[in-house]
């Protein structure tokens, strides 16, 4: 599979909504709405995962050269991994509210 075939419309196996895919030149790995990923990398990119279950979003951490970053865990077999949130495009990661959900 193609990076440019990465980059496509999903619906969102967690919430339901229809995902579109981001224009700002990056790639969509989570919803942007419920923040919720599938675990299909074991090293980022590489579709190599045969979990394919939901990862929750558990925390959120800014780093120096990436931005803000969401780690997500599996809900099948625990693997846990960082991605980068989606900013400055359409359908924006909801990072504020993920954060109020963390600290009521």
């Amino acid at each position: 599979m193609s990076r440019s075939d990465e980059n496509m419309q999903f619906v969102c196996e967690h919430c339901g909504v229809q995902v579109v895919p981001l224009s700002n030149g990056s790639y969509r790995n989570h919803c942007p709405f419920c923040l919720y990923s599938k675990h299909v990398d074991i090293v980022p990119g590489d579709r190599a995962s045969s979990c394919h279950g939901l990862m929750e979003p558990i925390d959120v951490k800014s780093h120096s050269k990436k931005g803000y970053q969401l780690l997500h865990k599996c809900l099948v077999c625990s693997h846990e991994q960082y991605n980068k949130v989606a900013d400055d495009t359409e359908q924006s990661d909801d990072l504020i509210g993920f954060m109020k959900r963390l600290h009521p």
